[in-house]
């Protein structure tokens, strides 16, 4: 639909998921048919009493070789719906962009940060599934301060501003980012 379109109504069904599966080719993995390799990715309002909300690599440019061809989300909700007799598998996300054009000279590992408005307020996008890749470990970039006692580890992507891209978490991810 072009840019400048009319939104179209829609007032069918909306189907809330709260997890997709991402299967993915990894040259390196012995097991599998093929170097396939599947993982569950979660966004979810309670898991295990707590909400789950995963990070993801969404790919945005295939010609790019490992993270610049990519950029992060969080997934807030998976839904899908059905309009003039199609199926849209679909997630809402929210944006991590990344600092620099190169990863951290110390680290080895690119920084990102959650994209804002002008009103620092969260960007927020619907975006199709079959564009994410899979999932992302990210890590808070701590400072000099202390963690306080209480913390509560999963309001870590709301509490911090910036975060490495963990790609030490498995090899698949250090292929993924590192082409």
């Amino acid at each position: 639909m072009p840019p400048n379109a009319p939104l179209q109504s829609f007032e069918g069904i909306i189907h809330v998921h709260h997890s997709a599966t991402a299967t993915f080719y990894s040259p390196s993995e012995l097991c599998g048919v093929g170097g396939l390799h599947c993982e569950r990715i979660r966004s979810s309002p309670s898991f295990q009493g707590v909400p789950r909300r995963d990070t993801v690599f969404v790919e945005l440019d295939a010609t790019k070789p490992g993270l610049p061809g990519m950029v992060i989300a969080r997934v807030l909700l998976f839904f899908s719906i059905t309009y003039r007799r199609v199926d849209y598998s679909c997630a809402l996300v929210n944006w991590f962009l990344r600092d620099d054009d190169v990863a951290d000279e110390d680290t080895g590992m690119w920084t990102v940060r959650l994209e804002k408005d002008r009103w620092k307020q969260p960007v927020f996008e619907v975006i199709n599934v079959d564009s994410i890749v899979r999932g992302a470990h990210l890590l808070p970039i701590f400072g000099t301060q202390r963690v306080p006692e209480r913390f509560l580890f999963h309001e870590a992507l709301d509490r911090y501003k910036s975060f490495f891209v963990n790609h030490f978490v498995d090899h698949h991810v250090h292929e993924l980012i590192t082409g």
